[in-house]
């Protein structure tokens, strides 16, 4: 599937893609291994309930979008399935051109393909730039929150 009106568009991956998308993400996803990732995205990309886009500009690869449909509750909805961005990550020298635009617009395609009418996403408080792409993409804070956790050792 391909989406996207340039020339080097934005094209959904399969399987045979995870290592591309790995090498990708681990650069935001910087906790996790690419082998871990790679493993995830295999699976990931052969799921009916999960999709991954990749954007190429000069024949490389320069960004990815994970997305999926989250059937619990996601805050700020009122439907179910939600479609859900789950990451989105462009290369440095490739930021600013509309490429994770793009990206976002084929995730927000395949989610009303499966009869989604809400799209949402999620970003870390202190991630100015993810929140100015949110909001500039459309997107309207829902609420802020803060997670706690304690160890029962």
């Amino acid at each position: 599937m391909r989406c996207g009106q340039k020339k080097e568009t934005v094209r959904q991956a399969s399987p045979s893609d995870s290592g591309v998308l790995a090498n990708l993400a681990v650069q935001l996803w910087e906790h996790a291994s690419a082998e871990e990732l790679e493993k995830e995205f295999k699976e990931l990309t052969g799921a009916d309930d999960a999709a991954c886009f990749i954007k190429y500009a000069g024949g490389e690869p320069v960004g990815f979008a994970q997305c999926g449909l989250r059937y619990d509750y996601v805050e700020g909805t009122d439907s179910s399935p939600v479609g859900y961005l789950e990451g989105i990550f462009v290369l440095p020298q490739y930021r600013k051109l509309g490429y994770a635009a793009e990206m976002l617009a084929c995730c927000e395609n395949w989610a009303k393909e499966r009869r989604c009418t809400e799209f949402a996403s999620d970003c870390e408080l202190e991630n100015s730039g993810s929140y100015e792409f949110h909001t500039a993409m459309g997107f309207e804070e829902a609420n802020r929150i803060i997670c706690f956790r304690k160890s029962l050792n």
